[in-house]
């Protein structure tokens, strides 16, 4: 499981220019499931996000965190953050989930997100062609793996 966390000032998803997903102040996070990808990972990645201090206290020092703020989350799937590009000018997505793989995984992480924060949390519509506007504030881009817990 990986993720791109955009700390926003706001952001949107829209699918057919309808937005499917709107927030405030809080996180963007792309996220993308492999094969081997399970529940440990899941609630590994929801207590990861969910406690990461990337918001800043009253001395302007990252030291809080989206549940410190009472900020928002908007969840957007997105297998190309498995892309391999070692070989060729073409991506390869092998190690990404297929649909009936990562839909399940999908809903699950959003409602444990949901569960754990008290809140809805907004989404894109996986597998559709999604349009994902942003204002990253900082800019704060935080990559997360769930196979590589030590970065």
């Amino acid at each position: 499981m990986r993720v791109v966390i955009q700390r926003v000032s706001q952001a949107s998803v829209s699918v057919n220019s309808n937005i499917t997903g709107s927030i405030g102040k809080g996180l963007l996070i792309l996220v993308g499931f492999e094969h081997a990808d399970s529940i440990e990972d899941l609630e590994w990645m929801v207590g990861k996000i969910t406690r990461l201090r990337i918001f800043n206290d009253t001395d302007g020092v990252m030291n809080l965190s989206v549940m410190d703020i009472d900020g928002q989350l908007l969840v957007v799937s997105q297998f190309t953050l498995h892309a391999k590009t070692r070989k060729g000018n073409r991506p390869s997505y092998v190690q990404a989930a297929p649909p009936e793989i990562a839909i399940p995984l999908y809903e699950n992480f959003i409602q444990m997100l949901e569960t754990l924060t008290g809140k809805h949390v907004e989404r894109g519509i996986f597998g559709a062609m999604m349009d994902v506007s942003l204002t990253n504030s900082g800019p704060v881009t935080i990559i997360i793996d769930s196979k590589n817990r030590d970065l």
